[in-house]
């Protein structure tokens, strides 16, 4: 069995070498710039994970591992171009760097490059793969669009907000397991074990995001907090507050939304507390731990031995428990 660290250092060793025999430079650069850096590698490593539980030749995945990565930065390159976002990970984004057509050009190559990746798979389980890649890169679009159409509603339940989220995150995070598990010939019921294990586990991360963002330590999280409450970002959060806030409450929340010129400082004080009047930091604490259960009630069941599941189980472990 491999350790993710392992698995981790093949991803991004393999990384490192896509597409840079291909010319012209100006297309393939701002590619291998996004790829280099950095990211947690979370979708190949699950990929890998998963497939490691039924086989041990795990190197026979890892172009298809590392297209679901390549997926996943040119769905972050296009965000970026779309929110207007500066940094990504600490360093200028495509745009920035480069232009806003070279952002949306490369990005399309990225999409291209990444099929190419998970047509990589064995033969007799390619068409269960691209079934299921294309079905769940439909449903991230329907998740982004989602998520923007929420930047024009103040009455988003919570409801929403979780299909949201499950549609523009989890659902990549259930693909990379069940897509793992197909490669390795596991039974159909134990794929769709993975997959629900991976759509808890999605669910639970980005809810976590969103409370770090208000409750993390910045030292620690490697960001600024507070960016979602200056932006008005529909979040776990701030959906919570105003279905949950007295009039007094949603009228000073309302306040904060509306004013187009604020101090920020001040503005994150004054919303962070009034979450805590209400008590949305142990709500999300509550949500995010029952989603974390809920997915390992889905490992549980899986025929596979516990032995064989301890590195995944470790690995979802260690993505709960992180400050960042």
């Amino acid at each position: 069995m491999c350790t993710s660290e392992e698995i981790l250092n093949l991803v991004n060793n393999y990384l490192s070498t896509l597409a840079n025999d291909r010319q012209p430079d100006s297309l393939y650069a701002p590619i291998q710039y996004v790829l280099s850096i950095g990211g947690k590698r979370i979708r190949p490593v699950l990929t890998m994970l998963a497939y490691n539980m039924y086989r041990d030749d795990v190197e026979q995945i890892l172009p298809v591992a590392c297209g679901i990565e390549t997926y996943h930065n040119y769905t972050l390159l296009h965000d970026d171009l779309m929110d207007k976002a500066s940094l990504r990970r600490g360093h200028q984004t495509v745009h920035e760097k480069w232009d806003a057509n070279t952002a949306i050009l490369s990005g399309d190559s990225m999409l291209v490059l990444a099929y190419r990746q998970i047509a990589m798979s064995a033969p007799d389980k390619l068409k269960a793969v691209l079934d299921l890649f294309t079905e769940t890169a439909l449903e991230i679009g329907e998740g982004q669009q989602y998520d923007m159409d929420f930047e024009h509603r103040n009455d988003v339940s919570e409801d929403e907000y979780i299909e949201m989220i499950r549609l523009k995150t989890s659902v990549l995070l259930a693909c990379s397991l069940k897509t793992g598990a197909i490669l390795a010939g596991a039974p159909d019921e134990e794929q769709d074990l993975l997959y629900k294990f991976g759509e808890q586990i999605g669910l639970a991360f980005q809810l976590q995001d969103d409370y770090l963002d208000v409750y993390g330590d910045t030292k620690v999280f490697g960001k600024a907090i507070g960016g979602d409450i200056t932006s008005n970002k529909k979040t776990y959060m701030l959906i919570n507050a105003l279905n949950r806030a007295d009039d007094r409450q949603r009228q000073q929340l309302e306040h904060w939304i509306n004013l187009a010129d604020f101090n920020q400082e001040e503005k994150i004080q004054a919303v962070t507390r009034i979450y805590n009047e209400i008590g949305i930091d142990k709500l999300a604490q509550e949500k995010i731990a029952n989603y974390f259960e809920q997915s390992r009630q889905y490992l549980d069941n899986l025929g596979v031995s516990r032995s064989k599941q301890e590195e995944l189980r470790l690995y979802a472990s260690n993505m709960m428990n992180r400050k960042y």
